[in-house]
């Protein structure tokens, strides 16, 4: 089972890759009406997001650059940034690269309880590594959602 979750990862991952090639970075920041976050503020919370939720609540080294929970952090938002954001290539090289370490990382793990139990914002408890790697995948794609949706507002 272990493998088939990993499978889904990259899968997952590898709709969020290709998205970049999609959308042209001039686009990245455009924050239509009705939204508080641009495209690259998604994709970079979704790095950012997936670091904690992997990495961050087990008491492990998080290695998403040092500004990444300033610019992507829940709560954050664009408007609020007072240091340039990383280029769209940089945020491309840190979700490729997460993919490798986790799997490094959560390989045996899944089960293994966390240090303490994390709840998240919205409520939702976790207690072991692989409950909080798993709702990962429903973050993920949810933030790609509203990606879409940014862009067909901008493209309209």
């Amino acid at each position: 089972m272990e493998q088939t979750i990993f499978d889904h990862m990259e899968t997952v991952r590898g709709i969020t890759e290709k998205s970049f090639k999609r959308i042209p970075e001039e686009m990245a920041d455009i924050i239509p009406e009705g939204f508080n976050n641009s495209i690259r503020w998604n994709f970079g919370h979704i790095a950012f997001v997936q670091e904690k939720l992997v990495f961050g609540i087990s008491g492990e080294e998080m290695n998403v650059p040092m500004n990444y929970e300033r610019l992507f952090g829940a709560g954050t938002k664009p408007a609020d940034w007072t240091e340039p954001p990383p280029s769209f290539d940089e945020i491309a090289s840190v979700l490729n690269e997460q993919k490798q370490r986790i799997k490094t990382f959560l390989r045996g793990r899944m089960e293994q309880k966390l240090p303490s139990p994390f709840t998240n914002r919205g409520g939702i408890t976790f207690y072991t590594t692989g409950e909080a790697y798993l709702f990962g995948f429903y973050h993920e794609a949810m933030h790609m959602e509203t990606i879409k949706q940014i862009y067909r507002s901008i493209t309209r």
